[in-house]
């Protein structure tokens, strides 16, 4: 019988039940894998430390989803130009000026004339070592990313490698999108958003690539004259421990204060804020939106009402964490100095004049000097006192070291009969809409108060003055107490004359002879 030869079949084998990565989600994996490592890379190495003239900066690339070019000058603000589009960004720092250099201008000022060239020659040399930098903080990032996550040199130099192309990919973006003429519309932030003079008047600028060149050279000169103002101020230097006060007043519905006063708390380092009134300017409901931004401002908020202020307008603003609002004599402790005040007894938005304004305004001040010297007795003797109207505020001399007001839109400062000093704070809202109508615009006003934190009283005070709608001046003068002045006998007291104390002022830049409104 013939037999039949069966092949035999192998055994089966398992199947291989594990998923294989689509290829989709690899290339996704490696792309999330080369982003993250090249910005890693830049956010730790991919900067560069260069001087432009006198000044030190800090030159940075930054993962962006618009591009542009962003230039912070502290403690004036930034400026933001459309210089291009593409995913990285350009950040220039100004660190600080460097004082052998911004002093050889001071000695030398003919050396301004080709401080146009030390300018382009420095940002030339800068951008060259940036653009250096940024290739090998890319490629150092994703290697060391894709070597981590892969465990596979060749995976991790494929990263490093697609990094570098993608960085030279928005180069070759940023190259073919340029944009000149970005800095004819700049957008300016903080400080600089009222003095956009600092790089001139750009719409007579020739609209080439070297513009950039010319209008930081123009920037690094006025900020080097700003700057410089810090030099002849009197000797008086505010150390950490100092209380730094922010008086602002009159802001009228101005919505350009808040930055202003944002950046004044930042730069200064502001331990409290103190708006003697007149926020708003009508009082009504429908404006309390306009105060929202108080509560960002980065510092304590201590308000009193003025006449433009209603009682809608109290009640809101004692809805807003970190507002103080003092009224009635009420005083509170904030930031170690001790304040009281009360409101103005007057409602007159629309400038009515009501019978009896000046009795209720003496009659408030009465009351509140009585609250001061309640506190007195009651071993918690208040350092500041705080109102709207002048005219109450010497009510309480005598009983105070100090009572800060506004309403008047200019400022004053005067040691009273009985050693209480008088500080009027001018319009920090250039009057508001006010501004129009006078021949000349009102300024912007602000002071900084320097307080000894151990004795409470007043040490010095910058005075800083922006110029008002259409104007771009800027000026800051300290003054010192009589017994803080070189040379003065201390004094454990107030001086008891009524002479004020005679100002120290160093202007910024120019400002025009305007008269008190």
């Amino acid at each position: 019988m013939a037999r039949v030869r069966v092949p035999r079949t192998p055994p089966a084998t398992a199947l291989d039940l594990s998923p294989r990565p689509h290829p989709w989600s690899r290339a996704l994996g490696l792309t999330a894998v080369v982003l993250l490592g090249a910005w890693l890379g830049l956010l730790v190495v991919g900067n560069v430390r260069a001087p432009v003239g006198p000044m030190n900066t800090t030159m940075t690339l930054r993962p962006s989803l618009t591009g542009g070019t962003k230039i912070n000058v502290s403690p004036l603000g930034a400026l933001t130009l459309d210089s291009h589009t593409a995913p990285v960004r350009l950040d220039v720092n100004v660190d600080q000026l460097d004082p052998a250099r911004s002093q050889a201008l001071v000695d030398h000022p003919e050396r301004l004339s080709g401080l146009q060239d030390e300018v382009a020659h420095d940002v030339q040399h800068g951008t060259l070592d940036l653009a250096v930098r940024s290739c090998v903080a890319v490629v150092s990032g994703a290697t060391a990313l894709g070597l981590a996550v892969y465990r596979r040199p060749r995976r991790a130099l494929a990263a490093g490698g697609l990094a570098l192309g993608l960085l030279a990919a928005s180069g070759a973006t940023a190259y073919a999108t340029w944009n000149p003429k970005s800095v004819l519309e700049p957008r300016f932030s903080g400080l600089l958003s009222s003095a956009p003079s600092l790089v001139g008047n750009a719409r007579s600028i020739v609209t080439e690539f070297d513009v950039y060149q010319q209008e930081l050279a123009r920037l690094v000169t006025n900020v080097t004259k700003l700057y410089d103002v810090t030099s002849t101020l009197p000797a008086y230097q505010p150390d950490p421990s100092t209380v730094r006060v922010l008086h602002v007043s009159d802001i009228h519905l101005n919505p350009a204060s808040w930055k202003i006063i944002a950046s004044l708390v930042e730069q200064y380092k502001v331990n409290v804020i103190v708006d003697s009134g007149d926020t708003m300017d009508h009082g009504t409901s429908a404006e309390n939106g306009f105060l929202d931004p108080v509560a960002d401002l980065g510092a304590p908020y201590v308000w009193v009402r003025g006449n433009h202020d209603s009682r809608a307008t109290q009640s809101y603003l004692e809805g807003i964490k970190n507002v103080h609002v003092l009224d009635d004599g009420r005083a509170e402790t904030i930031a170690g100095l001790r304040f009281a005040g009360t409101g103005d007894p007057q409602f007159t938005p629309d400038r009515s004049s009501v019978p009896g304004a000046g009795a209720s305004q003496e009659a408030a001040g009465d009351r509140l000097a009585e609250a001061l010297r309640a506190q007195t007795t009651a071993g918690t003797p208040v350092d500041v006192a705080v109102v709207h109207e002048p005219s109450a505020a010497r009510r309480t001399d005598g009983t105070v070291p100090l009572v800060l007001s506004g309403h008047l839109h200019h400022e004053e400062m005067e040691v009273m009969k009985n050693g209480t000093r008088l500080r009027v704070e001018g319009s920090t809202g250039g009057s508001g809409l006010r501004a129009v109508e006078g021949e000349y615009p009102d300024p912007i006003e602000a002071s900084i108060l320097y307080f000894d934190r151990d004795s409470k009283r007043l040490q010095a005070w910058d005075e800083i003055e922006l110029g008002g709608l259409g104007l771009t001046t800027a000026e800051v003068s300290r003054h010192l107490p009589k017994e803080n002045q070189p040379g003065a006998s201390p004094t454990p007291t107030p001086p008891s004359s009524s002479t004020p104390s005679p100002p120290s002022r160093t202007p910024a830049s120019p400002a025009p002879s305007t008269p008190s409104p």
